[in-house]
């Protein structure tokens, strides 16, 4: 899209700094402050980065109407009075829900199934007069008297514990802060565990705490040595155990255990870690149930040991390893085991009863679809809880009998303004690389829509740390396909869609993998007629943003429009600076740059940033948020200034920085609406479809 006749963007002042980058003064000195307080930013960086936001308000000024209808569209599919299904907790039932307009939840319970409802926590009244709230974790006590949760309050992931009364929601204690999100409260209903960051917004402490007590007297129980490894807390479903994970990005993995009813006995660990093995505890009985990719079974498998002797000399198979299977995850109940696997990129239930080692699979008929399962269903039950959805099936939430096999419909998501989904297809197509792999592609589109080349695509992928895309439902896509998009999801190497091998194929020295994949989607969606080259939107964030910035290096013909959302792309600059939040662990992922002299100059040959080129790029918007702690923002920032200065064409290049806001975006259910419709109405307007 040329946008010659708008007014002249901001051009980013070329300094010298020490280092040949011209724009490495947009990066703030004191950015660890400003995760925590966006105010702090240097005024200089900030003046720059509010002359950009306005010049893209400017230059989408005339799809502003076009912005406001789509997200109305958007929001009359929301059914705004919401509510989850209640979940069973001891003689309570807890769900939270929506009220008209509300942005945020309300954290609710009834006793029994029919008695009263009570509001605990209302976040909407919380969130009152701020300009960024997120809850992150919230959990009620063993004895259902009070409840502690964290909280956001900048976007930079940078969390204070709350504790409130269930019975009155006074606030019982506020005094915490610097926290990761993760949050954990005993069986005594009285300790509470946390994971506390380092100055580089590492979680790297395990601290117990007691609800009164003065945080000062609060006692460490686990210090991660390791600035490779993240620290969380996780529980088992008995409530048994709290469980340390330290994971690092190879997949080397090493947990611990806090008895639940002993919250002041030292943590028990299970296996010592073991670089490139994974392990994932569950609990069941007097056995610890486990999903690990120990000897070679680089697609996982499941192996039990006593609670009493966890190493890894006394795990036994269970169910064994088989390439091409990927074991995702358990549901580990007292009489029933519930795995979810993938296989041909397409996601199973299998369930497997303990007594005889019985397995049968529950089916699904649709050629893409997404599955995930509950954990919070009664552990000495028989009902498993999963949620299904397709692109066209609008989320559907099903009890499951484990007995009897009796599927019970729980909630189908409601779509306001309607939808069926009879009038839309979906599709699954493989697309075929130039060294013979079969990329995955999941499409969906409107009944009618054309396949003679002429419909505009919006092409969306991801490809990093083993992440897998869900082919699920999505009611805000609807606005394009309604407008004959068609919208297309290539499940790229990077992933783990095709199995572990698929992720590993995807790392390190095989990255580029990932791009060429992308680019072989677009190819094929164009060779079957369902597009033509320049009609296609290409959309990525966060590392997916990194494969925005690398494809639209290699082949910009190939796109219309590209939206970058807070894109990874100063990738060899962030790996080489070791004092940002997420560099050592990413070692695991890209390759130590500062240490290995091949892995540099393979990352300094993609790194979008190090490869703007002079030529034609195509239409792009860029996103960003100044408290971003994952992809700080002067990385979308330095981009734009770059091809700003280098590129050849007139086409539109906007940049939108979140002055209040980090990795995520906007909080709030309606207030990411706002984002997603200026979005789609960049990609109408940049396609000549606006």
């Amino acid at each position: 899209m040329n946008i010659a006749d708008t007014p002249t963007p901001p051009i980013a002042a070329r300094k010298d700094s020490g280092t040949d980058d011209p724009y490495a003064w947009l990066r703030a000195d004191n950015w660890q402050d400003v995760i925590r307080d966006p105010a702090v930013l240097d005024p200089e960086i900030r003046a720059y980065l509010v002359a950009e936001n306005a010049y893209t308000e400017r230059a989408l000024a005339p799809v502003r109407d076009l912005a406001s209808a789509l997200v109305g569209e958007m929001r009359a599919r929301i059914k705004e009075d919401d509510a989850s299904v209640p979940v069973p907790v001891d003689d309570f039932r807890y769900f939270v829900r929506y009220e008209q307009g509300g942005q945020h939840p309300l954290y609710c319970r009834t006793k029994g199934d029919d008695g009263p409802e009570e509001i605990l926590l209302d976040a909407d009244d919380e969130s009152a007069g701020e300009a960024f709230y997120r809850v992150a974790t919230w959990v009620i006590s063993a004895d259902h008297k009070r409840y502690a949760y964290t909280v956001d309050l900048a976007g930079g992931e940078d969390y204070r514990l709350r504790v409130r009364s269930s019975a009155t929601g006074a606030l019982i204690e506020d005094t915490l802060n610097g926290l990761s999100g993760d949050l954990m409260i005993a069986n005594d209903s009285e300790t509470i565990f946390y994971v506390r960051r380092d100055d580089n917004h590492r979680p790297r402490w395990v601290y117990r705490h007691r609800i009164g007590d003065d945080g000062q007297n609060d006692v460490m129980v686990y210090e991660e040595p390791d600035k490779g490894f993240y620290v969380s807390l996780g529980r088992t479903e008995s409530r048994k155990y709290i469980t340390i994970d330290c994971a690092a990005h190879d997949d080397t993995a090493e947990v611990r255990l806090i008895d639940a009813d002993a919250p002041h006995q030292p943590p028990v660990l299970v296996a010592p870690r073991d670089t490139g093995v994974s392990y994932s505890v569950y609990h069941r009985v007097d056995e610890l149930v486990i999903v690990t990719n120990a000897d070679g079974a680089e697609d996982f498998k499941i192996v039990t040991c006593p609670v009493a002797t966890p190493t890894r000399a006394h795990w036994r198979d269970l169910v064994p390893h088989k390439p091409g299977r990927l074991i995702l995850g358990l549901n580990v109940f007292a009489d029933y085991i519930v795995r979810l696997e993938r296989v041909d990129a397409l996601p199973r239930l299998v369930v497997r009863t303990v007594a005889d080692g019985a397995e049968s699979a529950i089916a699904f008929d649709e050629p893409a679809y997404d599955l995930s399962q509950s954990h919070e269903m009664p552990h000495g039950g028989s009902v498993l809880r999963f949620s299904y959805s397709s692109m066209t099936t609008p989320q559907t939430v099903y009890d499951y009998d484990l007995a009897t096999g009796a599927r019970t419909l729980r909630k189908r998501q409601e779509v306001p303004s309607g939808h069926d989904a009879a009038d839309y297809v979906t599709e699954r197509l493989m697309a075929q690389t130039e060294d013979g792999e079969q990329v995955p592609i999941s499409l969906l589109y409107k009944k009618g829509t054309p396949r003679d080349g002429s419909a505009p695509l919006l092409l969306y992928g991801y490809g990093s740390y083993g992440i897998s895309m869900p082919a699920s439902f999505q009611s805000n896509r609807l606005s394009l396909m309604d407008r004959g998009f068609v919208y297309a999801i290539a499940h790229i190497r990077g992933g783990m869609e095709k199995g572990y091998g698929w992720y590993r194929s995807g790392k390190l020295h095989n990255k580029k993998n990932t791009f060429a994949d992308f680019i072989a989607s677009a190819e094929h969606l164009i060779a079957q007629g369902y597009t033509s080259k320049g009609k296609i939107a290409a959309h990525g964030g966060s590392a997916g943003g990194l494969l925005m910035g690398a494809v639209v290096n290699m082949r910009p013909d190939l796109f219309g429009a590209v939206v970058a959302d807070v894109p990874f792309v100063d990738v060899l600059a962030t790996i080489l600076d070791d004092s940002l939040p997420l560099t050592p662990p990413e070692w695991v992922e890209w390759g130590n740059p500062i240490e290995d002299a091949e892995a540099r100059a393979y990352i300094a040959s993609y790194s979008p940033y190090d490869n703007v080129t002079a030529q034609a790029y195509p239409a792009m918007l860029v996103t960003g948020g100044v408290s971003d702690p994952r992809v700080t923002y002067w990385e979308p920032a330095k981009w734009v200034a770059k091809l700003r200065a280098t590129k050849t064409d007139t086409n539109a290049l906007l940049l939108n920085i979140n002055m209040d806001t980090g990795h995520g975006g906007k909080a709030g259910r309606f207030a990411r609406l706002d984002e997603i419709g200026r979005m789609y109405a960049f990609i109408l307007w940049a396609l000549g479809r606006a």
